[in-house]
């Protein structure tokens, strides 16, 4: 088995590889492969957006497997991730034991997992059909007249149960059966898993490619809240497993470009809402299009409106760091051809990291200004959202909303 290590947008690292595994990583999409022209059976890795760590198997079983960290700190890239999962916080856990982001986030989950778990599973009422002689809950009517042709023996019936069999611990114990799948565990880690699918043994397993459980907050599953949105990540990061042609990939990866849209998008949505300039409402991802025939869309990343509809601020996030020669101009283009369809003057452009903190562009003969701004993301959360907290604040200074 081959190990290798990147660092996210890290320089090309030369690997020595077989053109079978060369091409299977090229495949695979994790990172960009290709071979080295002047070394012959060494291939260049470079690793793009994606962290965390991978097993990719190809032909006769080889397996490589690849590691990427991310360049900030776990803390910091668990505080992004976490943000759109209900807020939760590492202030409290240490996070910063582990050499690499899989075991990082493997120990956090699985001392939430404990967390939540201390005062025995959670009960509650789940909806269970059954055939049976005898009535015990409600009759499917239409059940019974499809598979018995109106004998009213055996009854198809549906009743409450009150189980652990419930949304909550089966979601855990999928995310525990992921964790111990992938590669590079911690042995503590892994026995502490163990002891959890224990635990959560007589709980049914989500199988894999069905629709996950839906669990809402309450007061009765707050002691599960911090695990279920870490179980959430798991089973999201986890999702990665493809097979494209014959190549296997299996394992656990952030996309930072998506982590970063997520929490750009929903820290200015709440900075907003806290905003006094700013009476109106703000949504993810709306659809709108270009030209009048509306056969060219365009989806924002964020479009605020007054109470009435009109759009009056609209920002895109991009993960990519500011270049001294200035931002890449296909994003001003795209910012550019939301302002106009949106009959908007400003834009704002959100990157991480960069050499300013704002800049700005005004387009001839449009009168339409383009903002930059540049977030560091390496500081604390509560230095990061006050930065976003500015941000929001430029979107909506020249507003009067009614």
């Amino acid at each position: 088995m081959t190990a290798v290590e990147l660092t996210e947008h890290g320089p090309a690292l030369p690997v020595p590889l077989d053109d079978a595994a060369g091409r299977a990583l090229a495949h695979s999409g994790v990172v960009d492969a290709a071979p080295d022209a002047d070394v012959p059976g060494t291939w260049r890795l470079r690793a793009k957006n994606l962290v965390g760590a991978v097993a990719v198997r190809f032909g006769g079983g080889q397996v490589i497997t690849v590691r990427i960290a991310p360049k900030l700190p776990i803390a910091r890239l668990l505080f992004l991730a976490g943000y759109g999962q209900g807020r939760w916080h590492t202030e409290n856990v240490r996070v910063d034991e582990d050499e690499h982001l899989l075991p990082a986030f493997a120990r956090l989950f699985t001392r939430q997992a404990e967390r939540a778990l201390r005062q025995g599973l959670l009960k509650g009422y789940r909806e269970t059909e059954d055939t049976a002689l005898v009535v015990r809950g409600r009759i499917r009517h239409a059940e019974q007249v499809r598979r018995h042709h109106g004998r009213l023996v055996p009854l198809e019936l549906a009743h409450d149960e009150y189980t652990t069999d419930i949304a909550e611990n089966r979601l855990l114990r999928t995310a525990c059966e992921a964790l111990l799948r992938l590669p590079g565990i911690p042995v503590d880690v892994r026995g502490r898993l163990l002891r959890l699918r224990v635990r959560l043994g007589e709980v049914t397993l989500v199988r894999h490619g069905d629709r996950l459980p839906a669990w809402r907050p309450s007061r009765l599953n707050v002691r599960y809240h911090d695990a279920l949105r870490l179980a959430d990540l798991v089973l999201r990061g986890a999702s990665i497993e493809h097979r494209p042609g014959e190549v296997t990939v299996h394992g656990f990866l952030f996309d930072l470009a998506k982590v970063f849209e997520d929490f750009v998008t929903l820290a200015l949505r709440d900075a907003l809402a806290g905003t006094d300039d700013f009476g109106g409402h703000c949504v993810r991802q709306a659809t709108h299009h270009l030209d009048e025939r509306e056969t060219i869309r365009m989806v924002p990343d964020l479009v605020a409106y007054t109470d009435g509809g009109t759009p009056v601020a609209v920002a895109d996030a991009k993960y990519k760091a500011e270049k001294p020669a200035g931002f890449p101009d296909a994003d001003l283009y795209q910012m550019l051809a939301y302002c106009t369809a949106l009959n908007l003057s400003e834009g704002h452009l959100v990157y991480a990291k960069g050499n300013a903190p704002h800049g700005s562009h005004r387009v001839k003969h449009a009168g339409i200004t383009l903002h930059q701004h540049a977030l560091d993301l390496d500081q604390p959360p509560a230095g990061l959202l006050a930065d976003v907290r500015a941000v929001a604040r430029r979107l909506v200074e020249r507003l009067t909303v009614t």
